[in-house]
């Protein structure tokens, strides 16, 4: 380009300058115009989010009245909300599969994925049983032995073409010569049951439904106890409808399911939410467990060889949970948090069962107690700091020996029946795949019985638990999990990982999926939050009701101490949780959504004010409280609700919502609803999208292609949106 000079005098050379400069500049408006309208045409691609209808529903709580735009969507029967599903997917997966490196986690998922996976033995009858998985099945498949010889017994492969219906439960007769076992279809909680004979396999009488949070119990080989909730009504949608007054079921074989008995339920009094029955293993006698939340249950029993049969009342209120692990004749072993909030166990008579007569057996310890029995020894594990460590007594309450396990991580198992004389358990943490060992409970020898052939190498890994401060002091553990050697420079991709409710605690345990994760440079921290069992009944009630936005502190806390230790930074941390988690992931990306890049909430609690009014969420009421309660506690709810707390131009984290559309546990209208406030008032920095997936529920039973698929997308879309270019 030439530099004009310009003299004062020269007019026209000036005027040709200004021309030439006018035009110039209208060019590059031009230019700038065109190129902001590519980019905004893009980005309408992008995130041009279908538009969700609102309507003027209000909700009056104590003089408050609550809008609720999108009450529309949970009616899962409507062609409207189907319609809006199929949007939803569309805009979500369009965008999932331009992320470049998608189908390489996919690829690598798969791979990793690949390998034989089996489990411990049991021995019903004649047969050992196991299962076992030969690497990329979509469902479990059980097998049999006998003199050497191997077949498959029952494949849930074969129920559908699509594999989408899981065997649930099997439960065996007494003589091990009948099987009833149970169908989940499409992932529902909703269970069909069918019998068969073990060696032809062929079925025996009609199959029965209804089936939901359900035992499968034998009594001898006559028949068995279950449990079911009265049919839905034609008019309400057996996925979402609310599910009241459980009752217990006695089915005889050889009889239609319209004649079964109701053992409990019926009568006044007896209208729970959910009981179940068992009998114990010398067939004498039916306990029974009735309950209205999640916490605390009743407890009564049947002498089924007495005449009348009548219920012996434990205990007649739910303010503990107390069940029985075993019985030596009329002389009970009760596991109970009834003034031990860590668990202790008790002896007594059945025939005087009041609690002044408990006998303590093994006593209360500052850690949580969580037994089991098998091969004429009882098995407790206690849990420090989230880890397992194991002691075995006898049945006169001597120790016998501490149980040496292979390090820090997660025992499952040590369970068998009492003429066994090996007992099975598992081993495993965040970078030791699941390893199976035989115990004598004799000389206290474990074997290896066998051993993962999954392809990681574990000696490339570290995984350490280190503490942290909450909001208000409480100290609180977290395990982190990473490759060795990596930079503390504050770029690491990472996923922090809570639950915080329920009493469940989060222990080590592999997984393929973040086994993925570690090989692709990503860090995976798992919080132990209040509001769960890590440390007993305190632990939880810290987490629960009016408690409950110590949960979200704590994990937020946990979010602070990964970045102030270089570890990460808020440009490169994920926030994801399940159900519960999910409800934790939605509170604290609306309360600090600054502090997260991605949060990924699946299958969510997320409209507290009225997550109670589906199907047994009810029964949550233990740990969130509902609000019917009381003033309070409605504003308490509201004030932390994240469909409640989503504000209009807040640039919220880049969003993946999964559900999926037959989940009749935490009904996907919580995440529909949380999706379309989040489109609608949200900024437009980051996605804010949905994943439905179709013929799945809470998780269970879910085929390994659908959840390989998931994974693939969730990772993508996490790394994508922390800005990485490339793997």
């Amino acid at each position: 380009m030439h530099r004009f000079h310009i003299e004062y005098n020269v007019a026209f050379q000036f005027l040709l300058i200004m021309t030439y400069k006018f035009f110039l500049l209208l060019f590059v408006l031009m230019l700038v115009t065109a190129c902001i309208r590519t980019k905004e045409k893009s980005y309408q691609l992008q995130f041009n989010y279908p538009k969700t209808v609102k309507v003027d529903t209000v909700d009056r709580y104590f003089g408050t009245n609550i809008a609720d735009p999108y009450r529309w969507l949970e009616d899962d029967l409507s062609a409207k909300t189907k319609a809006w599903i199929k949007q939803q997917n569309k805009l979500t997966y369009d965008y999932l599969q331009q992320i470049p490196y998608r189908e390489q986690i996919k690829n690598r998922l798969t791979s990793l994925w690949d390998y034989e996976k089996s489990s411990a033995p049991f021995t019903e009858g004649q047969y050992t049983y196991f299962y076992k998985n030969d690497g990329l099945q979509d469902q479990y498949v059980l097998y049999r032995k006998r003199n050497g010889k191997q077949e498959v017994f029952l494949d849930p492969n074969t129920f559908s073409e699509d594999g989408t219906v899981s065997l649930a439960q099997i439960s065996f007769s007494r003589d091990g010569s009948m099987a009833v076992y149970s169908i989940s279809e499409s992932g529902s909680d909703w269970r069909k049951a069918i019998v068969i004979d073990v060696e032809t396999k062929e079925q025996i009488g009609e199959t029965l439904t209804n089936l939901k949070f359900s035992a499968l119990s034998w009594y001898g080989n006559e028949g068995f106890y279950y449990s079911r909730y009265d049919q839905t009504k034609d008019d309400e949608s057996e996925l979402s409808a609310t599910n009241n007054n459980h009752k217990l079921y006695y089915h005889q074989l050889g009889t239609q399911q319209l004649h079964d008995n109701v053992v409990f339920g019926a009568k006044e009094g007896q209208q729970d939410r959910y009981v179940s029955g068992m009998v114990t293993e010398d067939d004498r006698y039916l306990v029974i467990m009735p309950g209205s939340s999640s916490d605390g249950n009743k407890l009564y029993v049947v002498d089924l060889h007495s005449k009348n049969k009548e219920l012996i009342t434990v205990l007649d209120h739910a303010y503990s949970n107390t069940y029985v692990i075993d019985n030596v004749g009329s002389k009970f072993y009760l596991v109970t948090d009834l003034n031990a909030p860590n668990k202790k166990i008790v002896t007594v008579d059945i025939n005087q069962p009041d609690p002044e007569n408990w006998v303590e057996f093994i006593a209360e310890t500052e850690h949580v107690l969580l037994p089991s029995t098998g091969a004429g020894y009882f098995y407790i594990e206690y849990m420090e700091d989230a880890v397992s460590m194991v002691k075995q007594y006898d049945y006169q309450g001597q120790l016998i020996r501490n149980i040496n396990l292979p390090g820090m991580g997660n025992v499952t198992g040590l369970s068998a029946k009492k003429e066994d004389e090996v007992v099975y358990y598992s081993f495993t943490n965040y970078i030791m795949p699941k390893t199976i060992y035989s115990y004598d409970p004799k000389t206290g020898v474990s074997d290896l019985y066998m051993k993962s052939k999954a392809q990681f190498d574990s000696s490339s890994y570290v995984s350490k638990q280190v503490f942290y401060h909450s909001k208000d002091g409480t100290k609180i553990p977290m395990i982190i999990t990473h490759k060795k050697g990596i930079k503390l420079d504050s770029k690491n991709p990472t996923i922090l990982y809570g639950y915080g409710g329920f009493n469940v605690s989060l222990t080590p345990s592999f997984g393929v999926t973040t086994a993925t994760w570690l090989e692709m440079g990503g860090i995976y921290a798992v919080a132990n939050l209040r509001g769960g069992g890590e440390y007993g009944k305190k632990w939880h009630e810290a987490g629960i009701k009016m408690n409950k936005q110590n949960v979200f502190d704590d994990f937020i806390a946990a979010a602070e101490y990964l970045i102030d230790h270089q570890y990460t930074s808020s440009q490169y941390l994920a926030v994801k949780g399940g159900s519960n988690g999910g409800l934790l992931v939605g509170a604290v990306m609306t309360q600090r959504p600054n502090l997260f890049q991605v949060a990924l909430p699946s299958v969510g609690v997320l409209d507290m004010l009225r997550y109670h009014k589906f199907t047994i969420g009810a029964v949550w009421s233990s740990d969130y409280g509902t609000v019917d309660d009381s003033e309070e506690m409605f504003n308490y709810l509201l004030s932390y609700s994240p469909l409640h707390h989503i504000e209009i131009g807040v640039d919220y984290p880049a969003t993946l919502i999964l559900t999926g559309d037959h989940d009749d546990r935490v009904v996907p209208a919580h995440s529909y609803k949380f999706a379309a406030e989040l489109q609608a008032k949200g900024s437009k920095q980051h996605p804010l999208l949905i994943r439905i997936n179709t013929d799945a529920g809470h998780g269970a039973g879910t085929p390994v292609s659908k959840v390989i698929d998931e994974y693939a997308d969730v990772f993508a879309f996490t790394l994508h949106n922390m800005g990485i270019k490339k793997l």
